[in-house]
């Protein structure tokens, strides 16, 4: 006879046990082909969905034959003397056997199968006999081969309560004997496989996050270590070859082989805290650097503590590669070291720029004048190392804060590193000429302006020099030198021939000043 395809719950046992006929649309909500109860519909479908959801978390269907379930099947069949036994899982639209005992097919359709019935009412079925029931009689299953006549399921229930199918016997002669006792038997083997099913899944989850920590321990770079004191032996995980070698597994198998790799002028203290552990029980921390045959000397950060197992103990832990953080830590404290130092000079300029121009201002608010202003040309050269990495920085950098400082000074020349040094005295350099021409020189005028170029002789040159030139022009005024020297004449002075080691020297032309200053060309281009 044949028979309406189904998706998903097939049938739920009614007051006479007949199922209620219906359908499923793809989502799994239910809906009732003779307009029943829709709320009821719903819970139907939720609970065949979580029952489904559980079925695939077993990853049981379509999997090879395992004896642990067919042991189970032939001992139902030899104890109950059934032709036929079955562990039988109902998917969405069909039933499939995880094993089979006197039955040669795989799996059968949803819809003509015993065990939906089972599955829908989450009760035990015996059927006694085929014929004289009207829901079977016309079943192909009954009607033709296996001739069913007799059949008794019990629900095979999850963890989580889920009937995910069943446990069943099948006889081609009807059977009337087949008692309470009988029944509970049969779900007692019901719940030796499902033991077994709950064992596999367990056993896979464990296998995937023993699979996702080696993974993670491969992505993070830290590799986990077991060592036993007592053999000497070293077992290791994670990402052991790319913090030890790629020949891990033979060079690091003992304590021994491990102190071999470790730099020789840690080895010393490092079996010195392991030792120490050993025999004291506390916790090994260590921190060392390792020999690695590919990649150099590392840095190697160690923990572990003692795994205590009935009359031995392991020490377990895990190494992580912290050369970066040591070399970030070095530079710090590299850094550090250089800014107290860049401080102090800073602090001994500052000091003798406020002594020196006391004793060349003419009052207090000319004081007051001379110092910002210097103090000024000193924030422009901290503003390009802040800017860069307090060491070095760059002429062009320097050049765009001057400008900011006096518009009117142009500028052109390759960009050159300088160090700290040389740097404050070309900013304080720069910062004296331009005052100058401000006060006495061709920016007095609203038509003057400067230009400052410079250049490096070329590689060989003997001697190689650097040469810049300041050319002042367009003043409203001719100009000449000054009646005295300065204490800015004084500093610029200072800054070319103490600080730099090089010559100035000043030409009072018609149009203006002119500035030529010659350097030891030992700046690299940025």
């Amino acid at each position: 006879m044949a028979q309406r395809p189904t998706t998903a719950i097939d049938a739920t046992a009614s007051s006479e046990g007949a199922p209620v006929k219906g359908a499923a649309d793809k989502d799994g909500e239910r809906v009732l082909a003779d307009g029943g109860d829709q709320g009821v519909s719903r819970d139907m479908a939720e609970r065949e969905r979580r029952r489904l959801e559980t079925l695939r978390e077993y990853r049981i269907l379509d999997t090879a034959p395992e004896p642990a379930f067919d042991r189970v099947t032939k001992l139902a069949a030899d104890l109950f003397e059934a032709p036929i036994a079955l562990v039988s899982l109902v998917d969405d639209c069909r039933q499939w056997f995880k094993s089979s005992y006197g039955l040669d097919v795989p799996e059968t359709p949803r819809e003509i199968s015993f065990c939906q019935y089972v599955v829908t009412s989450e009760q035990a079925m015996i059927v006694a006999d085929t014929l004289e029931d009207s829901r079977f009689r016309g079943n192909p299953l009954v009607t033709g081969e296996p001739l069913i006549r007799f059949y008794a399921g019990v629900p095979l229930r999850a963890y989580n309560g889920a009937v995910l199918g069943t446990l069943c016997i099948i006889d081609r002669r009807p059977r009337a004997d087949f008692a309470d006792r009988e029944r509970e038997r049969l779900e007692d083997l019901a719940a030796i496989i499902m033991a077994e099913a709950d064992l596999r899944r367990t056993v896979m989850e464990r296998d995937e996050a023993r699979h996702m920590l080696e993974r993670a321990l491969d992505f993070s770079c830290i590799a986990t270590w077991q060592f036993d004191a007592r053999t000497d032996e070293l077992k290791w995980r994670g990402a052991t070859a790319e913090l030890w070698g790629a020949d891990f597994e033979t060079a690091l198998r003992t304590g021994e082989g491990f102190f071999a790799r470790v730099h020789p002028e840690d080895r010393d203290a490092v079996r010195r805290v392991l030792y120490a552990s050993v025999d004291s029980g506390a916790p090994y921390s260590m921190e060392y650097r390792i020999d690695h045959p590919e990649r150099g000397v590392r840095w190697i950060a160690a923990r572990g503590d003692w795994d205590v197992r009935r009359d031995d103990a392991i020490l377990t832990g895990i190494s992580a590669d912290i050369t970066e953080q040591k070399s970030r830590q070095e530079n710090a404290t590299l850094l550090m070291r250089e800014l107290h130092h860049r401080m102090r000079n800073l602090f001994a300029t500052v000091g003798a720029i406020i002594s020196l121009t006391k004793n060349s201002a003419r009052d207090v608010d000319d004081y007051v004048e001379r110092i910002s202003s210097r103090l000024d040309a000193l924030n422009r050269a901290q503003n390009v190392l802040l800017g860069a990495n307090f060491m070095t920085g760059s002429i062009h950098a320097l050049m765009r804060e001057v400008e900011a400082a006096f518009p009117r000074v142009r500028w052109s020349g390759p960009d050159l590193l300088l160090p700290e040094n040389a740097l404050v005295a070309m900013a304080l350099l720069f910062n004296e000429l331009a005052t100058n021409a401000v006060k006495h020189g061709a920016l007095t005028g609203a038509r003057g302006q400067v230009d400052v170029s410079w250049s490096q002789d070329p590689e060989g040159s003997e001697p190689r020099l650097f040469r810049l030139d300041w050319t002042e022009s367009g003043g409203d005024a001719p100009i000449g030198p000054p009646d005295r020297t300065s204490f800015g004449t004084l500093l610029m002075e200072r800054s070319v021939r103490n600080n730099l080691g090089g010559t100035i020297t000043r030409h009072w032309n018609p149009e203006g000043l002119r500035v030529e200053i010659s350097l030891p060309a030992k700046w690299r281009e940025a």
